[in-house]
């Protein structure tokens, strides 16, 4: 709390040790707001990788679908067959035979809105829905097999699994990239105070002859270049979290990308940033500032 306290409150004095413009004052500002702006959007990109994983596990785990190839004229008999045995296996909550329609507009995305479905031998497709509990997909494909011989069975496995974990590294990558961020932003406002300390050699000496301590002048710079990274961070915060707002929705196009924005209680993490970076700025120059007035001594 002292700590705080020291600086919240401006002390004129020992402010006049820090110059109040120059290119590190520039350099500070400028990658505060930077770093800033691209944390925020490792953020978004991470929230919305989270959201991602969730989504698809959820979509993909409680449903399958059974595709069925037979002749024309046992199409109709093997389908009838194949819904009595899913209504038949525990675990199965539901099992619907998907209309011609449905299945032009599945394959409509690759073939056209054209395709003649009906005069080609497109497999009959059968979507199931689990129970939270699910069955036995072994048991079901013996049955399936035994019953039903043009039937194959897609429990979606083989697409939900390496979709969920290419979702959950990129997840991971952006809380990295944060943590990346964190660390540019300490080197940069670690040269920035290292610059000014160094030309301001001779007023430090000056007031050492005169009786100042280095902790008070260590407090000088610590406390400027925390409130400049404070500011640029906060500038930084703000554009990106008006470029997020001006992103469409991700709910309009069903895409990604278009889905990198914050919703619920993430809104909070954005003014998060600016404190933080506020804190590696006080981190990077008390060490900076401790390192070089004992070179200078």
């Amino acid at each position: 709390m002292a700590t705080l306290r020291r600086l919240l409150t401006a002390d004129a004095g020992a402010d006049r040790v820090v110059p109040p413009s120059g290119f590190t004052v520039r350099l500070t500002l400028f990658s505060a707001a930077a770093m800033a702006f691209l944390a925020v959007f490792a953020l978004a990109l991470s929230l919305a990788a989270g959201r991602l994983a969730d989504s698809w596990s959820e979509a993909l785990a409680r449903s399958s679908t059974v595709r069925i190839s037979a002749p024309a004229g046992q199409m109709a008999e093997q389908t009838a067959a194949a819904i009595r045995v899913l209504e038949t296996t525990p675990g199965i909550v539901s099992a619907r035979a998907l209309t011609a329609e449905e299945q032009q507009a599945l394959l409509e995305p690759w073939f056209g809105p054209d395709l003649p479905v009906a005069d080609l031998p497109v497999p009959q497709l059968i979507d199931v829905t689990e129970t939270a509990d699910g069955y036995d997909s072994a048991g079901l494909r013996l049955r399936l097999s035994a019953e039903v011989p043009g039937a194959v069975l897609d429990d979606h496995t083989r697409w939900r699994r390496p979709l969920v974990a290419a979702a959950s590294r990129l997840r991971l990558l952006g809380w990295v990239s944060i943590l990346l961020i964190a660390a540019a932003t300490g080197a940069m406002v670690t040269l920035a105070a290292n610059a000014a300390l160094a030309a301001n050699a001779q007023v430090i000496a000056v007031l050492r002859l005169v009786g100042a301590t280095d902790a008070y002048i260590a407090g000088a710079f610590v406390r400027r270049f925390t409130r400049r990274a404070l500011a640029g961070a906060g500038a930084g915060t703000l554009l990106a979290l008006l470029a997020v707002l001006v992103m469409p929705s991700g709910a309009e196009t069903g895409g990604f990308l278009t889905g990198l924005r914050f919703e619920g209680w993430h809104w909070i993490w954005p003014f998060l940033v600016p404190p933080l970076a506020a804190g590696v700025a006080f981190l990077a120059t008390q060490m900076a500032a401790r390192r070089v007035l004992e070179d200078l001594a």
